[in-house]
């Protein structure tokens, strides 16, 4: 049995994996008050538990490790806010963005025939682009360029979306959640606000976000999320880029944003605070955020192993509804 303070006491079963000492050598267990570490399935967050307390470690392939401490959760009624991931979550999209991933490792390769594998999807969703990249570049590509797979990226990221905004592209790459109209509408009128939060890059979700709100009826995005929060714009020579690469889920800074700053709700309030997700990487971000963690069916949370960190998980948006109203 794994027990880390505020998150919680795991089996065998849960996903989560014992370890040593931290992939960084900064911690040991038996040294410095270290009494466990875990880290989730895929391996991208590590926990250290010091017996009465602990922290995460979110890993990156790009950047420096950080670590967080982790916050206690308790399940607040009544609920003030939800708060929303776009892919999978709210969108099926993930099959759309992995072909592009897997385009743009082909064209580094100069093979159009590649595929990638099925032991590749957790590491290439839920996370930044550039993780993915770098993912991709690691196993099937190395030594090539980050800045190169970036340029086939958005190349093909560009030329896809442009056919789809025009009625010409991949079929089915935006198809809204069954069930997710009537979710949002009973969300607004019980007067819960609602947050849209989404790793992807803004060129990449809205015209995502667009295309949902089209297919459903529902006007303009704008007027109904009371805050919407991307990963931001990339940066690219002879442009200016805002950050995003290195801080997406599963940092929690998106789904810390997109509540204190966008919902107005203060982090002394976050138990009343619920996050829905159906990736492993999103799942870390809302927990180490602070939030209520609700997972859905659908994404990688049970091959990331982060199925244990939900408070639930569910199968449909009428199961969270019976959560939220209690």
């Amino acid at each position: 049995m794994i027990n880390i303070p505020n998150l919680g006491q795991f089996d065998e079963n849960s996903g989560l994996k014992p370890l040593t000492a931290t992939s960084d050598g900064k911690f040991t267990v038996g040294q410095s008050g270290v009494a466990e570490i875990a880290v989730t399935g895929d391996g991208k967050v590590e926990f250290v538990s010091f017996g009465t307390h602990s922290m995460a470690c979110v890993k990156s392939a790009i950047s420096y490790p950080t670590y967080y401490p982790i916050e206690p959760v308790e399940l607040q009624r009544p609920t003030k806010a939800v708060l929303m991931d776009l892919d999978g979550t709210s969108v099926r999209s993930e099959e759309f963005w992995i072909w592009i991933i897997q385009m743009t490792t082909a064209s580094l390769l100069g093979n159009p025939k590649f595929e990638l594998e099925d032991a590749d999807l957790p590491f290439v969703s839920g996370h930044s682009v550039s993780e993915h990249l770098s993912y991709c570049i690691d196993k099937y590509c190395p030594g090539a360029s980050l800045e190169r797979a970036r340029e086939f990226y958005f190349e093909h990221t560009h030329r896809e979306m442009k056919e789809i905004m025009e009625g010409r592209g991949r079929d089915g790459a935006f198809t809204p959640v069954e069930g997710i109209k009537e979710f949002l509408y009973e969300l607004k009128g019980m007067g819960i606000k609602i947050g849209l939060v989404t790793s992807g890059l803004y060129e990449k979700a809205w015209p995502e976000i667009v295309s949902a709100f089209k297919t459903l009826g529902m006007g303009d995005p704008n007027d109904f999320y009371d805050a919407t929060i991307t990963a931001g714009f990339p940066l690219r020579k002879g442009s200016s880029g805002t950050l995003g690469e290195l801080s997406p889920k599963p940092h929690p800074w998106l789904y810390s944003e997109t509540a204190i700053v966008g919902l107005g709700i203060p982090f002394a309030e976050r138990n009343s605070v619920i996050g829905i997700e159906d990736s492993g990487a999103g799942v870390c971000s809302v927990r180490l955020a602070g939030y209520n963690t609700i997972g859905i069916t659908g994404g990688n949370i049970e091959e990331s192993g982060t199925g244990a960190l939900c408070g639930h998980y569910c199968d449909s948006f009428e199961q969270i509804l019976k959560i939220i109203k209690g």
